[in-house]
């Protein structure tokens, strides 16, 4: 029997077809798609840049004021408006579709970052126009994010999405690895300014993608749903447990707080070795992605609740490993479970989606996962301050574990069909 909620149906099959009915081998069979290709190595390019600019505004805001605080307000800026905006920016794309939002946002965020540049090279800026800079920034982007996901949502279709999450997870990560690169040769010649004009280089790539290319877009309703974006997510059980299971996912994903308390604190590691165990769960999380990329086209919800609670259990080894050489182990397996269950979640929240309801239900989710980590991040900060280190990161541990048991039911009884 199918069980049924209003506003809401997606499915959960193991089975791995493509559109012609056969199985696409490959962790990167979404790639075959040519113009999913130029989009996902625009989006590489793109996402580099964005790290690079972000070198160059860290280093800008300690020239300026020297403040940590000042640092924190930066991230505030840059993140409070996917609380602000992200429900009407959802809303938006689904009214008038996703090529129209990545046009504009797009071609803002490269006039934002050339601005930031023209600041920067002139010698004038000063910190309460990089805070107005990051808030315009975070309400673009907010705009932007919703909408690139649904675009490749379009791109990929609902049999390759799955494929194409996970290599998303290839974006992320690899810009973590070439950004700070590019972000440090240019900054080291030529100063933040040369990291911004980078940056408004790279948002041309994509422009040119969405302006040659006109995807078939999903099919709205004849007449669009008036309920919010929050309230449907809340109303579908399955996209419900998957949120709760991204928002528990930020303490994890707050690295910057816990992993150097942790370093410092427990083990009195050295700048390098600090530096070192940050990298592993990067190296760990690659064939987390593969592991992703190469599964089912429509993952189950079962597959993803064992791997949230895996990845609470991961979490709770790393918080309580006694040795240096576990910590690092635990690391590596956590960025690896953790990867791989992120992007699991986020297709199942993509395919459960309504057509109509798919950018407010994806502003749902970027709301959870990376906005909420303007609250986890302190928090733990605060338990790591109360209860000490390793209590300050097992938290997140346990807030996993008591996600995936909330969830457990939704995601492994209800039968889904996915909604196109």
């Amino acid at each position: 029997m199918r069980n049924r909620w209003p506003g809401g149906r997606a499915g959960e099959e193991d089975q791995a077809t493509s559109s012609d009915g056969g199985l696409m081998p490959g962790s990167f069979r979404s790639l075959r798609e040519p113009v999913f290709r130029q989009w996902f190595l625009s989006q590489l390019l793109s996402a580099s840049g964005g790290v690079t600019q972000g070198v160059a505004l860290s280093w800008l805001v300690l020239q300026l004021t020297g403040s940590g605080l000042d640092l924190g307000l930066m991230s505030t800026c840059t993140f409070l408006p996917l609380f602000l905006v992200g429900p009407y920016a959802g809303a938006l794309v689904d009214r008038i579709g996703p090529r129209r939002v990545l046009i504009v946002t797009q071609s803002l965020m490269a006039s934002i970052s050339t601005l930031t540049a023209v600041l920067a090279a002139t010698g004038v800026v000063q910190i309460w126009m990089l805070f107005a800079i990051a808030a315009a920034t975070g309400i673009v982007s907010t705009h932007d994010a919703t909408a690139r996901q649904v675009y490749v949502f379009d791109l990929v279709g609902a049999d390759g999405v799955s494929n194409a999450v996970a290599l998303n997870e290839v974006v992320v990560n690899g810009a973590r690895i070439l950004g700070p690169s590019i972000g440090g040769a240019l900054l080291g010649f030529w100063g933040p300014a040369a990291c911004c004009v980078f940056n408004a280089l790279t948002f041309v790539p994509p422009l040119i993608v969405v302006l040659r290319h006109r995807v078939r877009e999903t099919a709205h309703p004849p007449r669009p749903q008036r309920i919010g974006g929050l309230r449907y997510a809340w109303r579908n059980p399955v996209i419900r447990a998957c949120l709760l299971l991204a928002a528990a996912s930020g303490m994890l994903f707050s690295l910057n707080v816990p992993v150097p308390l942790l370093a410092t604190g427990v083990f009195h590691l050295d700048g390098t070795a600090f530096g070192l165990m940050m990298a592993t769960f990067g190296v760990g999380s690659l064939p987390g992605v593969l592991l992703a990329a190469s599964g089912p086209s429509r993952p189950s919800g079962r597959r993803v609740v064992i791997l949230a609670g895996g990845t609470g259990l991961s979490i709770l080894a790393t918080a309580y490993a006694p040795t240096v050489p576990l910590v690092f182990a635990a690391m590596a397996v956590t960025g690896c479970v953790s990867i791989w269950f992120i992007s699991l979640a986020n297709t199942v929240v993509q395919l459960e989606s309504d057509p109509g309801m798919r950018g407010r239900v994806n502003a749902a989710w970027s709301m959870a996962l990376p906005g909420c980590t303007l609250v986890t991040g302190p928090f733990m900060g605060w338990v790591a301050g109360v209860a000490g280190p390793r209590l300050g990161f097992g938290v997140a541990g346990l807030a996993m574990l008591l996600a995936a048991a909330a969830g457990w039911r939704a995601l492994t009884r209800v039968r889904l069909t996915v909604g196109q």
